[in-house]
């Protein structure tokens, strides 16, 4: 892979190459198309000499051409006996000087290679100087007059130009080449690759929408890392119990029947629903599972939840309500997703608050949207932790570690049906003591 100086120097070439072709064009071309403009003249063109100033002057004052010829003298040494004065009527007023002449005040048709100056004054055409079989020398020394200035102030500029574009380059190129050497340090698998936030505003925001697109990445690889990790710890042990029996069974150390086949036949259980709610929550997170949403009372819904539960509740001492605060708890959702995440709080709920303790669940409404909280008098978890508490696999806390048979997902594919029903969900402990799960629908 190159380096971000080889990449650099690149970006500067280019850069280079583009600012000199723009120069040649501005220094070469622009003179170039000036001669031909002074040697195609046409009535449109804009070019001024000290004698057509010193004409329209003479006219404005008099009014008119009469005595021109005493007065038609050498400007900036301009030769008067390659002119041509005509009227606005394109008759001769001056010829080569000459006003004596059997040519005056016939009309003249100006040739292709004659150069017409229209004389005006107060917005009205009072006459033309034509410069007609002007020699070479003098068409170069008019075009030399014309094209030095404008080859001097276009080469200014040209210089200019390049500086400009030198601190352009080294404002711009530096921070696009970063940007290039690190995407392809992240193609290349160094997801922690970072660039700094340097430049015009544009560039800063690339840079940071950059480094917050590796730092994506970088989190989805950990965390698909972690999620092998913890796929592999969950199935080892129901595995190892189950090669153990089976083993002993066929070593004679266990009978082929009763208690051992009993316990191998749990720990497949177990590993069926592992393997179902792994299914689930990556066809949650894929958003391809299926809702078939309908009119439910939640107050309803969350009452046949309790029942299921309340004899697991009993045989802990537990005491399981639900306390409502409103009467619509009418919403559009999936019965089934929706009761699967209220049993799932609950069993999670139950799971960690010691015997002799309450869980209670809350149901609240307003216009905008329906709450439901389920709360546990237990340990709670720490605060630091709470940001991870609907993570695959999470147990930092012992508390909260897996001692009945949980896949430790349940809050990960709650929290997953919940937004994908519109809904958010939240934890905090309650200052008593205890967690707090909370599930809000918009009812709008």
């Amino acid at each position: 892979m190159k380096s971000v100086n080889q990449i650099r120097l690149r970006l500067l070439l280019l850069l280079g190459r583009a600012f000199l072709g723009a120069l040649f064009i501005l220094v070469f071309f622009l003179p170039i198309i000036t001669a031909l403009v002074l040697t195609n003249f046409s009535e449109s063109a804009s070019l001024r000499f000290p004698l057509i100033g010193n004409l329209e002057g003479y006219y404005e004052g008099r009014g008119n051409w009469d005595g021109i010829e005493t007065t038609f003298q050498y400007f900036d040494s301009f030769p008067p006996q390659y002119t041509l004065l005509l009227d606005e009527n394109n008759r001769i007023v001056l010829d080569r000087g000459q006003a004596s002449v059997s040519t005056v005040g016939s009309r003249y048709e100006l040739n292709s290679t004659d150069l017409g100056f229209q004389l005006s004054a107060g917005g009205r055409k009072i006459g033309t100087l034509v410069i007609t079989s002007l020699p070479y020398e003098w068409r170069g020394r008019m075009a030399s007059g014309i094209l030095f200035p404008v080859a001097g102030i276009s080469f200014a500029l040209g210089l200019f130009v390049v500086v400009i574009a030198f601190l352009l380059t080294r404002r711009f190129v530096n921070p696009l080449a970063d940007v290039i050497y690190a995407a392809r340090a992240v193609a290349g698998g160094k997801l922690n690759t970072r660039i700094s936030t340097a430049g015009p505003q544009e560039l800063r925001s690339l840079s940071e929408s950059f480094n917050e697109m590796a730092s994506s990445l970088e989190r989805n690889d950990r965390e698909r890392r972690d999620m092998l990790a913890d796929i592999a710890h969950e199935l080892r042990t129901p595995l190892t119990v189950i090669r153990g029996r089976l083993e002993g069974i066929v070593d004679g150390i266990y009978t082929a029947g009763g208690e051992q086949v009993s316990i191998a036949l749990n720990q497949t259980y177990l590993l069926e629903r592992l393997v179902d709610d792994l299914r689930l929550l990556t066809l949650a997170e894929t958003r391809q599972l299926r809702f078939e949403n309908q009119s439910i009372d939640l107050a309803r819904l969350i009452r046949h939840s309790i029942e299921m539960f309340s004899a697991e509740a009993r045989e802990k001492n537990i005491s399981l309500a639900l306390e409502k605060q409103g009467d619509d708890f009418t919403l559009e959702l999936d019965a089934q997703r929706t009761e699967q995440v209220i049993g799932n709080l609950i069993s999670n709920a139950l799971r960690h608050t010691p015997e002799g303790s309450r869980v209670w669940l809350t149901l609240d409404s307003s216009p905008e949207f329906v709450r439901v909280s389920v709360n546990d008098n237990g340990a709670g978890v720490p605060d630091a932790d709470l940001p991870f508490l609907f993570d695959r696999f999470w147990r930092k806390d012992k508390s909260r570690a897996r001692a009945s048979g949980g896949t430790g997902l349940g809050l990960a594919i709650a929290k997953q049906l919940v937004e994908a029903q519109g809904g958010t969900i939240s934890a905090q402990n309650l200052m008593d003591g205890g967690l707090q799960v909370q599930i809000i629908f918009k009812t709008r």
